[in-house]
């Protein structure tokens, strides 16, 4: 009887992985779960402050915390010039910071969409241009943009968050072409109704919405797979929908 095949794991040692709106919500519960598992930690936020307090049981020696605002177009670059100087390397980029804005389709708010635009769609991708050498010289990079079910179908009744999601999935899927070859690995994340201060408002009671956690151990899983198991797409719910 052949031995069962136990499928093959990159090993966290050594390897750095980038994350974005890492201070709160599901970029820190990533932040957490990647730290356990023994990755190094380049972790970008507006709010240093809380980022620093929110992670301050975290080994200086394997985190480093860097101001990160998602409209300052010089931002990216500083930061991952700022990672590959403290780590010499940059294996993995997440792309998890990200805002909801609302208004009415028959209503348009330039404002509003260009904010979506910036910062959903254009700062991640500048993310990935500022990482992409790197991520190119250790041949098994990871990126994972934290995208949206609004992504994927029309459900909400903001019009600026659904196109600016379906631009971001967009890049993904792009990146995840264009990148393939260099033994790139691109996954879109995409969550439903999830436990976070975005989704305050929602009628669902926070104990019924997908856990951060639960998002986390995700993505801990999709870095870790071989280059011959690539993801291209994880949609997360926590309720039945038709459209999915």
């Amino acid at each position: 009887m052949n031995e069962m095949h136990r499928p093959a794991r990159l090993d966290p040692k050594d390897r750095v992985a980038m994350i974005s709106g890492a201070n709160r919500g599901i970029g820190l519960a990533i932040a957490r779960r990647l730290y356990e598992d023994g990755y190094n930690l380049s972790l970008g936020a507006r709010d240093t402050d809380a980022l620093a307090a929110a992670t301050a049981r975290m080994e200086d020696r394997r985190v480093l915390r860097h101001a990160f605002d998602a409209t300052r177009r010089e931002d990216a670059a500083r930061w991952a010039e700022a990672t590959a100087a403290q780590f010499g390397r940059i294996d993995i980029v997440i792309n998890n910071a990200g805002i909801s804005g609302r208004f009415a389709f028959d209503a348009l708010d330039e404002d509003v969409l260009d904010n979506m635009w910036e910062v959903n769609v254009k700062a991640p991708y500048r993310v990935i241009s500022a990482a992409l050498p790197h991520l190119r010289a250790c041949g098994e990079g990871r990126i994972v943009n934290v995208v949206s079910l609004a992504g994927m179908r029309q459900l909400t009744s903001s019009a600026a968050y659904t196109i600016s999601k379906f631009a971001a999935m967009g890049l993904t899927h792009s990146a995840r072409h264009y990148l393939f070859e260099d033994g790139i690995r691109v996954t879109a994340l995409c969550p439903g109704d999830t436990d976070t201060d975005m989704t305050v408002h929602s009628p669902r009671p926070n104990e019924e919405k997908t856990q951060p956690e639960d998002l986390a151990e995700i993505v801990s899983h999709v870095i870790a797979l071989p280059n011959t198991a690539s993801i291209a797409t994880v949609p997360v719910n926590c309720i039945a929908e038709a459209f999915l």
